[in-house]
C-alpha cells in the first residue's frame, strides 16, 4: 500500500467529469491519497463581510472549470467498466473556515426562496470559523454547532462523451450532499470509464437533512485520507454507501417520487439479501428500521432529483424465510 498526496493546482482542479481529462495521479488498488481541497466556490481566502471581492484561484479555463472546484482526477490502474470502486473516507479534517447563506443569487431554486420569503433583498452571508480540533464552528454572531464534517462530492467519471456537468448527482456518485458521508463510511461506486477517474470536491463542516438555504456550511478541507480498492466480483447499478450504522441507498431522477421509488427499490435489493428476507418481509419490516425516504430529499436541482433512504444495522433475528 502506497500513500500519495494531491494538492490543489492547476493541474489538478477542474469543475466537470470528463474521461478527456488527464488523471492528476494514477495510483494501484489497495493505494491511499491524501488531499486538500478548496471549497466549492474556488476560493483561497474566507468569504468577507458584505461579500466584498475575496482572492479565487485562477486563471480558470473554459470549459474545464465550469462547475464546483473538484480535485483529481484520480485513474486506479486496471479499472475498467463494470468493476465496483471501494472507497473508504479514512480521514475528514476541515479547514478553518467556512460560509452559508441565504436569499436569491441567481442559481439556486428561486421559487423556494420565494416561498421562504428570502427571495427579495441581498443574500445573507454567515461566516464560520471552524476548529477541527474541538469540531465546533462559531459564526460572526457567536452561535455555535457542532462539526460532522463529510463530503458533498465525490464521484467517478461517466460514459458520456465530452465536458459533463459536476451538479446534478447520478449512479457513479457526484454532488450527493449526503450528511451520512463521514469519516469511516466507505462508498461502492460503478465504474463506467477506463481508470474509473474520480475527481472529489464540495466539501462541508456540517449540515442538516438537506441544503434548505442552497447550502451547508461550505468548507475547505485540510486532510482527506481515502483508501481506493478495485473489486471485480460484485455487480452494482448504482452507488451505495456502508456507515458505522447501516447502509444508505441512493435514487436519482427528473422526478421525486420516480427519485423515491429508485431509493427504495434498491435498498429492497440489497437488505432483503442482507437478512435473508423475501421482499415482501423486509418491505413491511422497514417501517420499523428504514428511515422514510421522504424525509430524506437531498437535493432538487433543475431536471434531477435526489434521495436517500438509509437501513439502520438491526440487532434482532433475521425472519424465517417465505
Amino acid at each position: 500500500m502506497a500513500l500519495h498526496v494531491l494538492e490543489p493546482k492547476r493541474a489538478t482542479l477542474h469543475g466537470q467529469f470528463s474521461r478527456d481529462l488527464a488523471p492528476a495521479l494514477t495510483i494501484t488498488s489497495g493505494d491511499v491519497v491524501r488531499c486538500r481541497t478548496l471549497g466549492v466556490s474556488w476560493g483561497l481566502e474566507s468569504r468577507r463581510p458584505n461579500w466584498s471581492p475575496r482572492q479565487t484561484f485562477g486563471p480558470r479555463e473554459t470549459p474545464r472549470d465550469a462547475g464546483p472546484c473538484l480535485l483529481g482526477p484520480i485513474a486506479i490502474h486496471g479499472a475498467q467498466p463494470e468493476h465496483v470502486l471501494e472507497v473508504h473516507l479514512d480521514a475528514i479534517i476541515p479547514g478553518s473556515y467556512g460560509w452559508t447563506f441565504a436569499g436569491e443569487i441567481g442559481f439556486f431554486n428561486t421559487a423556494l426562496n420565494r416561498a421562504l420569503g428570502v427571495a427579495d433583498g441581498e443574500a445573507h452571508l454567515m461566516r464560520w470559523s471552524l476548529d477541527p480540533i474541538a469540531m465546533v464552528g462559531t459564526n460572526h454572531m457567536g452561535y455555535r454547532v457542532s462539526l460532522r464534517p463529510f463530503l458533498g462530492t465525490l464521484g467517478l467519471c461517466p460514459a458520456d462523451e465530452g465536458g459533463i456537468s459536476a451538479w446534478p448527482p447520478r449512479r457513479t456518485g457526484g454532488n450527493l450532499d449526503c450528511k451520512e458521508l463521514v469519516s469511516g463510511t466507505v462508498l461502492y461506486v460503478p465504474v463506467e470509464v477506463d481508470g474509473a477517474l474520480v475527481s472529489l470536491g464540495d466539501w462541508h463542516a456540517a449540515q442538516g437533512d438537506g441544503e434548505a438555504s442552497g447550502t451547508a456550511i461550505e468548507c475547505p478541507m485540510d486532510q482527506i485520507d481515502l483508501r481506493f480498492i478495485l473489486r471485480d466480483d460484485l455487480q452494482l447499478d448504482t452507488i451505495r454507501a456502508k456507515t458505522s450504522t447501516g447502509w444508505v441507498t441512493f435514487g436519482f431522477s427528473e422526478t421525486l417520487d420516480d427519485a423515491i421509488v429508485f431509493a427504495l427499490l434498491v435498498n429492497v435489493q440489497h437488505s432483503s439479501q442482507e437478512l435473508s428476507t423475501c421482499r415482501h418481509q423486509y418491505t413491511t419490516m422497514g417501517a420499523g428500521f428504514a428511515r422514510s425516504a421522504t424525509r430524506r430529499a437531498v437535493k432538487s436541482l433543475p431536471r434531477r432529483c435526489s434521495i436517500i433512504t438509509k437501513l439502520e444495522t438491526w440487532s434482532g433475528q433475521p425472519m424465517p424465510a417465505a
